[in-house]
C-alpha cells in the first residue's frame, strides 16, 4: 500500500487560527529521522495590507532551547487566487536564499488573496546541533485572516502508519 506511513507522514505546523490574533510560533518538526519536510501554510483572504510574513527557524530543542532563523527558501510553490477553486496551478516563485517570505504572492496582495503555500526543506539544510524545523508567522494586522500549516515529512518510511515516529518529539 503506497501513501500514509509509505511515502509520508502528516504533522501539526499551526492548527487553523486568526493571525490577526498575535503572531503564531510554529510546533517543531525533527528531521533528524527523515529526509525532507515539506512546510505547508494554507491560508484564507483578509483585507489589503495584511500580507502575511512568514519565517522558517532551526532550533536546537523540541520546545525552549535556542533558535536561529534559517536562510534556506530560495524556492517554493505556490497556488493562490482570490477564492481557491482547485482549479488553480502552481507557481514557482524565487527569491534570493532567506529565512523569510515577507509577502508570498509577491504583488502586495497576499492578504487579499486565499493560498496554498509550500516550501520544501531538505534533512542537510539544518544546521549542525539544530534539527528541529518550524515555521513562524508574524501578526497580520487589525484584520481576521485565518491559516494553519501542515508539515508533510518525507523519508520515514514504514509499513504502518502507526509505527511512525511522533514528528513533534
Amino acid at each position: 500500500m503506497r501513501g500514509l506511513g509509505t511515502d509520508y507522514d502528516l504533522s501539526v505546523g499551526i492548527v487553523p487560527s486568526d493571525l490577526s490574533a498575535a503572531a503564531s510560533t510554529g510546533k517543531r518538526v525533527n528531521m533528524s529521522e527523515c529526509a525532507s519536510v515539506d512546510v505547508v501554510l494554507f491560508k484564507g483572504a483578509g483585507p489589503a495590507g495584511d500580507d502575511p510574513t512568514v519565517t522558517l527557524v532551526a532550533s536546537d530543542a523540541a520546545t525552549g532551547g535556542t533558535s536561529a532563523n534559517l536562510a534556506v527558501i530560495a524556492a517554493y510553490s505556490l497556488k493562490d487566487a482570490a477564492t481557491l477553486a482547485g482549479t488553480e496551478t502552481w507557481a514557482a516563485k524565487t527569491q534570493t536564499a532567506a529565512a523569510t517570505i515577507a509577502d508570498p504572492g509577491g504583488a502586495g496582495t497576499s492578504a487579499e488573496h486565499q493560498q496554498i503555500c509550500v516550501i520544501h526543506v531538505e534533512a542537510p539544510d539544518m544546521p549542525d546541533g539544530k534539527p528541529y524545523l518550524s515555521l513562524n508567522i508574524g501578526d497580520v494586522g487589525t484584520n481576521a485572516q485565518l491559516g494553519a500549516v501542515l508539515y508533510i515529512v518525507h523519508g520515514t518510511v514504514r509499513e504502518d502508519p502507526a509505527s511512525l515516529p511522533a514528528p513533534l518529539r
